[in-house]
């Protein structure tokens, strides 16, 4: 019996955006870029922490008599919310379990591949007349290799669509071991040009290019994704020239346009951090 566990930081069934059909999207955390655009920010972090969404919040206070490391506090006139000291919270879930409307909850949970079929499987009848599968999404789902691997493994066994959504930002042995069990790659091409791609990722692409080169050899499905984040990605000078790319590659390849979410930042503030995008926003 495998030993490989993961972290997961949501299961979300009936997507129809991820691929053919009805699909059920699993998100891994832990991602090796930074965009500054990034709306799940919640998913970059291989750690569990917690969030508060001020929103549903009703203050009552529970959270605040239950934490261990007093890290929470009742605060705010006339409108009261819950201050969470981070450098202070030690992550033991109190404050989770008690909170009446979850205001406060884990930003993932560790789990094994055999529990992730599990929920899957659930959706099997749907997957049939749909025409539709599982897609690993993140985060990068290929961060977490060998948990993604057996995710996909015991999918195929059952005769399960597999696809994954990815930067293609990972080792390429990662790309080659794990090729093999996905049905349909859709690959998150941001940016073309490898120094603007560090600047807004922290990153190159230059690996991100030779993988999906690779893929495109090995005779893969592909989808091209380029989400359109206003004046970095959405550029016409980006969009031609990853429209060119992709198709020097394969006339095959179809390339999506995704529109960008504007209440991404709320994720940011659920985590009490910045949102790199807003402070790019001021500077320019």
């Amino acid at each position: 019996m495998s030993k490989i566990s993961g972290t997961v930081f949501k299961i979300k069934r009936f997507s129809i955006h991820d691929g053919p059909g009805v699909r059920t999207s699993v998100f891994l955390k832990g991602c090796p870029l930074n965009c500054v655009w990034c709306h799940s920010p919640e998913g970059i972090g291989s750690d569990i922490s917690i969030w508060y969404n001020k929103n549903v919040c009703i203050a009552c206070g529970k959270c605040v008599d239950v934490c261990p490391q007093g890290a929470l506090m009742l605060t705010g006139e006339p409108e009261k919310y819950i201050s969470i000291d981070r450098r202070l919270c030690t992550t033991t879930g109190d404050c989770v379990e008690v909170c009446p409307t979850s205001a406060i909850q884990f930003t993932g949970w560790v789990t094994t591949p055999s529990e992730v079929i599990c929920e899957i499987e659930k959706d099997i009848p749907y997957f049939k007349t749909s025409g539709g599968g599982i897609t690993l999404t993140g985060g990068e789902p290929l961060y977490q290799p060998d948990f993604a691997f057996e995710i996909l493994s015991m999918c195929r066994e059952r005769g399960i669509h597999t696809a994954i959504e990815s930067s293609l930002f990972c080792p390429e042995e990662v790309i080659r071991q794990i090729s093999d069990k996905v049905d349909l790659f859709i690959a998150d091409l941001k940016i073309f040009d490898p120094f603007v791609h560090r600047q807004h990722t922290g990153e190159s692409n230059l690996l991100i290019k030779k993988n999906l080169t690779f893929l495109v050899s090995s005779g893969k499905k592909i989808i091209v994704r380029i989400p359109m984040v206003k004046n970095i990605t959405d550029t016409e000078e980006n969009i031609n020239s990853i429209l060119g790319y992709a198709g020097s590659l394969s006339k095959n390849i179809p390339v999506e346009f995704i529109e960008y979410n504007p209440l991404a930042g709320n994720n940011y503030r659920r985590l009490g951090i910045p949102f790199p995008l807003d402070n790019l926003n001021k500077e320019s």
